[in-house]
């Protein structure tokens, strides 16, 4: 480490003096502190964050899979809390949240200067109690109100079905500590119900991620023994490695491995990946593994561009922070981060095509975003620029329409757009390719 600023700190000390002397009412002294910690950390990323003692009870559970809350996964975008996506069968999913909607106010707190983490606690709470959250859907040109009752989110990150003879679509809505087991049963009902599958969609579809050795053991239950899944380099030494499809990369100490229950065919039957601009993170590693290593066609729209690592430090026994530490690259050694997965095939969400895609929020558009770390990045803005302004002035023209003609499909369901391609693609048939998606260019950041 290199020396510590010495002007600097001094600085920081005398502004501690003036708030302590000078401030309109008096302060705290551990909360200016840890006010100080948390702008320190929160300046560097969207995404690396202090915890304090609650928030760090409820990182840990939102990586079991448990936690009391309405259940939606968030980001920030103009200062407001913008919905990724809601978690399947929650009380936002049933009260109809949906994807890119913007909260603008919860209870009578107005969102615009909160904190994400500000954010979550205030939707999160005890079971059986409400909370009133106001919606802003820019697709209907409205904002109105929902009351939701919190409870006890026990998400289940993995849905499948055999969608039609010999066709196989499991959907991971998230990576989280039971995802891989879950898996595993979810295949082996499909298997059961028929044996000779000839094909698999693997829907990641607005998964924002999770545990990395969940996305490791995903990816190596369909590529050979030892292929290298993802790599990672940072500034520290532990931060420069190479996950392989090998348990000692994904086996957690004393546990068995689920995967050595999986039918020997899934190695080798056709897979197409679903993936769209809500597939961030780890749902971008098992992507670009698979595509990479050509076990996989990926078809939909270009992926979030969430491809960094963060490491949890404790501070104490109740505190910690999650700090950035290494950036992801798929096996070919092409950088995740501001870029994302782009498809193989580009295909719209509906038949009638996808023409808000250069409104929708990637990991290239948050505030302070880290860069790919590689130099091919290229500065877009003016062309973004000018989709933007088209695709706002078709929004307006399509919010005229009545909303029920909007409303896209569920998952996995027949009208299911991207889904029916998917099963075209894996039968050899004509896959209906995108009219309006484009690979959307990594921007030069500025120091």
């Amino acid at each position: 480490m290199s020396p510590l600023p010495l002007e600097e700190i001094q600085q920081l000390s005398a502004v501690f003096g003036l708030i302590k002397t000078d401030y309109v009412e008096p302060v705290d002294d551990k909360k200016l502190i840890t006010d100080a910690i948390s702008g320190m950390v929160a300046s560097l990323d969207p995404h690396s964050q202090y915890f304090d003692k609650k928030s760090f009870k409820e990182f840990k559970e939102g990586t079991s899979g448990r936690f009391v809350g309405v259940g939606i996964e968030i980001t920030q975008e103009d200062g407001l809390i913008k919905i990724v996506s809601p978690i399947e069968g929650s009380p936002a999913f049933r009260a109809g949240l949906k994807t890119n909607d913007l909260i603008t106010k919860i209870d009578d707190t107005a969102v615009k200067g909160l904190s994400l983490n500000d954010a979550v606690k205030r939707m999160r709470g005890e079971p059986n109690t409400k909370v009133l959250l106001t919606i802003l859907r820019k697709d209907e040109s409205r904002s109105f109100p929902v009351t939701i009752t919190r409870e006890e989110i026990k998400t289940q990150s993995v849905k499948g079905k055999l969608v039609e003879p010999g066709y196989g679509w499991i959907r991971l809505s998230q990576f989280q500590e039971r995802t891989v087991d879950d898996f595993v049963r979810k295949v082996e009902e499909i298997y059961a119900q028929d044996p000779g599958l000839k094909g698999l969609v693997l829907d990641l579809r607005n998964d924002p991620g999770g545990l990395l050795d969940a996305a490791v053991a995903i990816s190596a239950a369909f590529l050979p023994e030892g292929a290298t899944v993802v790599s990672t380099n940072g500034q520290l030494e532990e931060s420069k490695a190479t996950y392989k499809a090998a348990p000692e990369f994904y086996l957690r100490r004393g546990q068995g491995d689920p995967l050595q229950r999986l039918p020997a065919a899934l190695k080798k039957v056709p897979v197409v990946v679903l993936v769209n601009e809500g597939s961030a993170s780890a749902s971008e590693i098992v992507a670009g593994a698979l595509q990479d290593h050509k076990r996989a066609t990926v078809l939909g729209s270009q992926t979030f561009g969430k491809g960094s690592v963060q490491t949890v430090r404790p501070l104490g026994p109740d505190t910690g922070i999650k700090l950035t530490t290494a950036r992801y690259y798929t096996p070919s050694g092409k950088s995740i981060q501001a870029k994302g997965i782009v498809p193989d095939v580009m295909v719209d969400e509906t038949a009638e095509g996808d023409m808000f895609a250069a409104l929708r929020m990637r990991e290239a558009d948050l505030d302070k975003h880290l860069g790919s770390g590689q130099g091919d990045e290229k500065a877009a803005e003016a062309a973004r620029e000018k989709a933007r302004e088209e695709a706002r002035k078709r929004l307006e023209a399509e919010a005229k329409k009545p909303a029920a003609d909007r409303k896209l499909p569920e998952y996995g369901t027949a009208e299911d757009f991207r889904l029916q391609q998917a099963l075209r693609q894996l039968k050899g048939q004509t896959v209906v390719v995108s009219k309006t998606l484009t690979e959307r260019e990594i921007e030069k950041k500025e120091d």
